[in-house]
């Protein structure tokens, strides 16, 4: 069946969603967050490696089975690119599941929406995000997919606590990426739990996954969502060389 709309006004895919209401969140600040204390990589590039090559590694394929994606569930795919998951997410959730990609680069955005449209594919909504907010629809979503990008994330404390809304409840958020400093497009581990763990996301998995480039790890939302004036930074430590040590004031 074709699209019946271009692939940017098809929210209405994502009927069952509905976008939080004015409020609280609306009237926080990015100022009320504190600074990332490492460095953020540029948005190089809207493809991180040839789709074949990547099909050949089974990294999506991979990357779904362990992280739980089956039929039916609700997906979003943040700093989609090109579509690559996009793509084979719709393909693993079915008609019955739904998948919203977004990207916060415009023309990345519209040349998604063009390939959704042209493979005729129904069940994917496609967005512009922000770079700080990524403008889900509240408890809509059994999966969030972070894939070799949050490393490109210049606020990590208020993209996260923006973006925690959006979880169902047992819903949990995937990262891809690789184990290497920020700086080099990657992020270690350490630093990736640090970051989460100062919004209230607790880690429930980590696979090392060559064939994705590095590492997924897993998280889910416990607890109260923290004040953004009660979120600690995480501290990179430079007493050793090589990889670093993130230090939380929480964990004292």
């Amino acid at each position: 069946m074709r699209l019946r709309a271009p692939a940017i006004l098809l929210l209405g895919a994502l009927a069952a969603c509905t976008p939080a209401a004015p409020g609280s969140d609306a009237e926080v600040k990015s100022s009320d967050f504190p600074a990332a204390h490492r460095p953020v990589a540029p948005i190089v590039s809207n493809r991180y490696s040839n789709e074949d090559d990547r099909d050949r590694l089974r990294e999506a394929d991979n990357v779904m089975t362990r992280s739980g994606v089956v039929r039916g569930m609700t997906v979003a795919d943040i700093g989609a690119g090109e579509g690559y998951y996009t793509i084979r997410l719709a393909s693993r959730v079915g008609e019955d599941g739904r998948v919203l990609a977004e990207d916060i680069v415009p023309e990345v955005r519209d040349r998604l929406a063009e390939r959704v449209n042209r493979e005729a594919i129904d069940n994917v909504s496609v967005k512009l995000g922000e770079p700080a907010d990524p403008k889900l629809p509240e408890a809509s979503f059994d999966r969030i997919f972070l894939v070799h990008m949050y490393h490109e994330i210049g606020a990590p404390y208020e993209f996260l606590w923006r973006m925690r809304p959006a979880l169902r409840p047992g819903g949990r958020v995937v990262v891809v990426d690789s184990n290497r400093p920020t700086a080099e497009h990657g992020t270690p581990p350490a630093l990736l739990d640090c970051e989460m763990a100062a919004v209230g996301y607790a880690r429930v998995g980590r696979l090392t996954m060559p064939s994705a480039g590095g590492y997924m790890a897993m998280y889910e939302a416990r607890g109260e969502r923290p004040r953004p004036s009660a979120i600690k930074p995480c501290i990179l430590s430079t007493s050793a060389p090589g990889t670093p040590a993130p230090k939380n004031p929480h964990d004292r």
